[in-house]
């Protein structure tokens, strides 16, 4: 079979603000009265029509480039300019909609002028509520009113007028600044600040050059297509390259842009701020500053580039970040981290083994714990034809013989976080716990369906097995996962998987279109999709685990299920194999146990309280602007989990949280959910041996 290398690599949307500069700016001493008419550049219709054409003979969604699907591109484009639908108005959008249906002409011809027009009018557009804010921050607001901002605007309709886009206009900005007022800044830094962000953003808009434009418009188109294929300009295609290596100095944090902010995406484990525990998946960051005492740069609607050049930096270098926290929804406040950087290696990625001894019903059990963070492969020693160069497979068979050795009970792979990585490494790691048989299967763009199987007859492992996996786990991990639980192998436990599972590929528009006088990009574009051995894709659905545990992330938010355009699930005939368990006849035992242990435990009804109040901070549409009542709310929310945390401290005998005190990030050594798959493994080996 060919060997299909995958990473799920969290591509950025546009960003439209740029905050560096320090000192005070007033917009006529910086920004021209008017700006020149973007255009596309004379090769731009060549490489649309390239990019249209690697899609349609080499996507493995056979699509039809009709009036339908540019409707979807027009959303879709118009989503990226104006997704909380500020600027536009709707006679904008009412004299826009003559572009509607002819994005599949346009895109057919190489016609790129509607779109550049509709980018040059959002860019007017723009530039006026800029003049409209300037002036609103003359005057400080009155926090007294109660007043309401709607949050999240997607299901909003486009203002009827420019009276009505002030209003809205009023209210974000009185918001921004109630949540500065709350984080204890006087009026004069907070109208300097905002007017300075404010005048950024504008000017940002202004150093938009043509191919900045030309990867938006093909974005809407290819992302319209499905979420995972995308245009990369020649800028963007370089720092995927940098990502691709994860070995550059920072902070081990992945980032993308929603809305106007940078969000975590992912925490790289191994690395700084996964090590310092405060930045959570989510996150916004609004803020970045250099050592102990450098300026905080405001970043809110910067360019993911310029935010990530800003985080980036050399070993051993401090870099102090502001955050939103997530798990605080709309009534966030800035809070202050601090991460040394570090150069993320390999090795801190690798998989690691420790023993957990967990007593059940008064008998003492040992387990092995094998996490593993990515399923990693060091091509470049594959490549120089290395004896011993680095792979996931090769570090888990010495953990598991060292296991085997240590006499353990059983063994738990933790996958949680787990986003993907080489197909091939799921496939070999997986023959380390079978005898033989396939392990996936992978259908091409033409129907071709090829059978992956387990290239190595050595079952290195054959004990009692546990895989532990959460939203987050996702690609390989869930072709590891799925293969363990269709073979009945091993019990897998956690939350429903992410779900994505199709595979991409690059192809590089230099090596078929070359200009002397200008480097193309790339193009990222789905080829095929995975499939288990039962027959069922992974795509959507993921993997179900036997025993469930309860999350904070639903699939309509979190996972391949929120994405727009996703490929659809589907199934093709099962592979022929042979189970090497029968894990199904004894899970209701193990889920009756499970429950009985959870209904008795005052951690897990924490947990449950903790996902409920997360839930509950994110379903928040409105945020109210009356500043006694955000206090209280504010207030509300720490003190309850203020309570929270020294109930669990009074529980487990450790020493109470002072009024005011911090509390600090969770330990990590301190894990519920696995020390529970630990007992649920122990309750497995029980009816193993019975």
């Amino acid at each position: 079979m060919k060997k299909f290398i995958i990473a799920l690599v969290l591509l950025t949307a546009v960003s439209f603000f740029l905050a560096t500069s320090s000192g005070k700016i007033t917009s006529a001493e910086l920004l021209p009265d008017s700006v020149k008419t973007l255009e596309p550049l004379p090769y731009h219709s060549q490489e649309e029509q390239l990019i249209s054409t690697i899609l349609s003979r080499y996507h493995y969604q056979k699509f039809k480039l009709d009036d339908s699907l540019s409707g979807v591109i027009f959303d879709r484009y118009l989503k990226t300019l104006d997704g909380a639908k500020s600027y536009f108005t709707a006679s904008d959008i009412n004299d826009l909609e003559k572009y509607r249906y002819s994005f599949d002409d346009n895109i057919n011809e190489g016609n790129l002028e509607p779109a550049y027009k509709i980018f040059n009018l959002f860019r007017d557009r723009l530039r006026e509520r800029i003049k409209f804010i300037d002036k609103l921050l003359d005057n400080e607001f009155d926090y007294t009113q109660d007043e309401v901002l709607i949050v999240d605007r997607e299901n909003s309709t486009w203002a009827a007028d420019n009276a009505e886009l002030n209003e809205l206009w009023r209210k974000r900005i009185k918001n921004d600044a109630l949540s500065r007022k709350l984080n204890g800044e006087t009026w004069d830094k907070i109208a300097s600040n905002l007017k300075k962000r404010y005048q950024n953003f504008e000017r940002t808009i202004i150093q938009y050059n043509s191919e900045d434009v030309f990867q938006l418009v093909m974005n809407a188109y290819t992302e319209s297509i499905d979420p995972h294929s995308n245009y990369l300009s020649p800028i963007t295609s370089d720092n995927f390259k940098i990502d691709m290596t994860r070995s550059l100095e920072g902070i081990g944090a992945q980032l993308q842009t929603e809305d106007e902010y940078t969000k975590v995406a992912e925490i790289i484990v191994g690395g700084p701020a996964h090590k310092a525990g405060e930045l959570k998946r989510d996150d916004r960051i609004i803020g970045v500053a250099q050592g102990e005492d450098g300026e905080m740069a405001d970043v809110i609607g910067k360019k993911i580039n310029d935010v990530v050049s800003l985080i980036r930096g050399k070993k051993g270098t401090t870099v102090r970040l502001q955050i939103l926290p997530a798990a605080d929804g709309v009534n966030a406040v800035p809070k202050e981290i601090i991460i040394v950087r570090e150069r993320i290696k390999l090795e801190e990625q690798s998989a690691k083994k420790e023993i957990i001894n967990i007593e059940n019903r008064s008998v003492n059990y040992s387990l092995g714990v094998i996490s593993i963070p990515a399923f990693y492969l060091d091509y470049e020693g594959q490549q120089k034809g290395l004896k011993d160069f680095k792979t996931t497979t090769g570090d888990v068979r010495k953990l598991l013989k060292e296991l085997k050795e240590e006499k353990v009970d059983g063994v738990i792979i933790d996958l949680r976080n787990n986003g993907g990585g080489s197909l091939n490494e799921a496939i070999e790691l997986t023959g380390l716990f079978i005898k033989d048989g396939p392990v996936v299967q992978v259908k091409n763009s033409d129907g071709v369906v090829d059978v992956a199987d387990d290239p190595d007859p050595d079952e290195v492992y054959s004990g009692p097995l546990a895989v532990l996996v959460n939203r987050f786990s996702a690609s390989a991990s869930e072709i590891f996962a799925g293969a363990i639980q269709d073979y009945q192998r091993g019990i897998i436990i956690g939350e429903q998987t992410f779900g994505k599972g199709t595979v991409q590929n690059l192809i590089d528009l230099n090596r078929l279109m070359r200009r002397n006088d200008q480097k193309m990009g790339q193009v990222k574009l789905t080829i095929a999709k995975y499939y288990r051995i039962t027959g069922g894709s992974t795509q959507h659905l993921g993997v179900v685990p036997h025993i469930e545990f309860p999350s904070a992330f639903d699939a309509k938010e979190f996972g391949e299920s929120a994405q727009p355009n996703a490929l659809p699930w589907d199934q093709i005939a099962a592979a022929d194999y042979k189970l090497a368990g029968q894990i199904e006849n004894l899970l209701q035992v193990l889920l009756n146990n499970h429950n009985q242990r959870m209904a008795q435990s005052a951690e897990y009804s924490y947990l449950i309280e903790d996902i409920n109040e997360y839930k509950e901070q994110r379903e928040k549409k409105t945020i109210s602007l009356n500043e006694e009542v955000r206090k209280k709310e504010k207030e509300d929310l720490e003190e309850n989990r203020f309570q929270r945390e020294n109930e669990r401290r009074k529980i487990k005998g450790i020493k109470l949280l002072d009024k005011g005190e911090k509390i600090p990030p969770a330990d990590e050594k301190d894990d519920f959910l696995l020390n529970e798959a630990g007992h649920i493994l122990i309750d497995l080996i029980k009816l193993s041996v019975g």
